[in-house]
Formats: C-alpha cells, structure tokens, sequence
C-alpha cells in the first residue's frame, strides 16, 4: 500500500514508519520539525518531506495514489499555560481539519488517527455503594494535604480504579487532551460525510528509545531518563501510587500497521485502546529507570501537575479483538531498553 504518513520524524512516527517500510508498504514521510519534538533534523531511512500538514496544497500534491493516511503529526504534552493553546488548536485541529479536507478532494477514503487516553480524563472508578462514577476535579486543599485518591462524589468513600474501556465517558481536562478529542469529532464527521473509515487509536503512555529529552512538552518518562541522564533524581509528583500503563513505542508502531492493513468500519469512528494491558505506577517507573541506570533513587515530592488524574489505565480487550494487536514488549525488558538507549536531542540544540 501506499501511506501518506504525518509526523514521520516524531518520536512515535519514526517507529511507525520503520514498521510500514520493514512490512514492505511505500510511504510518503511528512513532518514540520516542530521545535518541540526537534532539537537537530533526525536521520531517517526514508526521503522526507518537510512541511506543515495544514499546508492544504503541499497535501493536495502528496496525497494522490494513496490508500490511507497515518497521522501523527501534533503538538504533544500537557503544555506550559493558558498560552499554549492556540498553538495546540493550531496544528492539531486545524491542521486535521485540513488533512481532511484535502483527502476529501483527492478521493482518500481511510485514516488511522493517533489519538490519546488523555480524552477520558479520570480513569474508570467504582463505588461499592453506588456503582460506576465520575469523580469531579481535584481539590488544590486536598492534593496539598496528600489526599490523593478521588472519593465517590455521592457519598465520598474510597473508589476503586478498573480499566478504561473504549466506550467510557470523555473528560478532557487538559489543553492537549481538548483537541485530540477534537481531531476525532473532526474525523467522525468527515466519515460520516464521505463514507470513510477511521480508526483512532488511543495511545496510553508511550515510552521507548528515540524520546525528546529537554522539554516540558515530554511524557514523564522521558522527564525521569533525561534527569538519570544528568545525574539527578527522578522527581516523583504525588505519592508515586499512580497508576497508568506504559506501552513500548515499538508495540505502538505494531498496532498502527495492523490498524493500516485493517479496514474499520465505513461511515465512522472506530477508537481503539492502545496498550500493554498491563498497570504500573508512575513511582513503578521511576524506581526501575533509576535502577537501570544505576542513577540515584527516585524523590517523592507531593504535589500534582494542574488537571491532572490520578489513574487511567486501559481495557486491551478491543485492540486484540479488532486488530489482532497485543503488546509484545515487557515492562522489564522496555524500561532496560530505555535506559541504555540515547534521548533525541534537547530542544533548541543543534
């Protein structure tokens, strides 16, 4: 197959497009070396061109031929403030809008679209009185007191956390998680104007060689490898009891070939959790980088990022399903991986 693939030079695009090439599919390799992802223009198997995936005639020419579109391309992270978010809207929104279009008017009638479990929020909770509930936002009193956990809102008792299935309610509750769940209405109503397909897959926390190191914009493991890196403990928020579950950027390209080489249904939205299947803490995490480094142990500092959760941790019964997918590589064996394998360049050097 022929795949336009956007965000080819990213973190988790060049995994996807070793994935495709070593499957034997052509790919047209785009990406706008965003300043955020990019410190120096990475090496890459595969010609690439660079450009703005909202750059409606670059797409118009790229586009023709092709049988799907595999798109990467974003603005990633929780963001620094406020200010950020025309930047997000930017180039996640608009520029999937415009992708869209332009598939429209070159007859291109199948997406992958990297999405995130950022769109649920809170993960999925029970109560033993009240069944399954939404807890409401953190309170600043309780985080500073080391309240952590989310009562019931009915009745305040403790919750316990399940995974996350496809269907849960969406929550977003950062800038970043605003507009992926936006990319994905945008892409729900192109498929249903058009007959289309896509499938969005929901990436759970992605780690693995080839992380940007030096940015606010990175994941937490890239944050806790790249203070190893310069000798310095991890910094654990909270407690280091939250639990999220981490998924090897090698298992993520795995599922987006799968995804590409499996039609979803026409006319709509098919979301698909992208996962190990298997919960870790974020202290888990910390403690087995640090020790693979042979770094110092990690520091539990309290406190919270604004708007974040607690737990959100992923059903994988969907992805094995629909696409044959299970994560291969163990969270022992990644995170080893991890620590042994470079960081891309800090932003703003090269």
């Amino acid at each position: 197959m022929r795949i336009l693939l956007t965000g080819a030079a990213g973190f988790i695009g060049s995994a996807v497009a070793d994935a495709l090439t070593d499957r034997g599919h052509e790919i047209v390799a785009l990406d706008a070396l965003l300043p955020q992802a990019h410190g120096t223009v990475p090496d890459t198997r595969f010609p690439l061109v660079r450009g703005d995936v909202r750059d409606a005639e670059l797409l118009r020419g790229l586009l023709p031929g092709a049988d799907v579109v595999c798109h990467q391309a974003a603005m990633v992270g929780h963001g620094v403030d406020p200010s950020d978010m025309p930047g997000y809207a930017a180039h996640n929104d608009l520029g999937t809008a415009v992708l869209l279009a332009a598939m429209h008017e070159t007859g291109v009638r199948r997406l992958v679209l990297a999405s995130s479990m950022v769109v649920y929020g809170e993960g999925r909770y029970r109560c033993a009185e009240h069944g399954h509930v939404r807890p409401g936002q953190r309170r600043a009193e309780d985080v500073e007191a080391g309240r952590f956990e989310p009562p019931c809102p009915r009745c305040g008792r403790p919750l316990t956390s399940e995974l996350v299935p496809e269907d849960a309610p969406l929550d977003p509750r950062s800038t970043y998680a605003a507009t992926k769940l936006a990319q994905e209405h945008l892409a729900a109503a192109w498929a249903r104007q058009t007959g289309g397909d896509v499938r969005a897959l929901r990436y759970h926390n992605v780690y693995g060689p080839g992380m940007p190191s030096g940015t606010p914009y990175a994941g937490v493991a890239s944050l806790f490898r790249s203070a190893l890196h310069r000798g310095e403990a991890p910094r654990v928020l909270e407690d280091g009891r939250q639990r999220r579950d981490f998924v090897h950027v090698r298992d993520v390209a795995a599922a987006n070939l799968a995804a590409a080489e499996t039609p979803a249904p026409q006319g709509e939205l098919d979301a698909v959790n992208i996962c190990s299947g298997t919960p870790r803490t974020i202290g888990d995490l910390a403690e087995s980088l640090a020790s693979a480094c042979g770094g110092p142990a990690p520091e539990i500092v309290g406190g919270a990022r604004p708007n974040d959760v607690r737990h959100v941790v992923a059903d994988p019964a969907k992805a094995r399903r629909v696409l044959g997918f299970r994560a291969r590589v163990g969270f022992a064996d990644g995170v080893r991986e991890f620590a042994a394998a470079p960081l891309r360049d800090a932003v703003g050097q090269g």
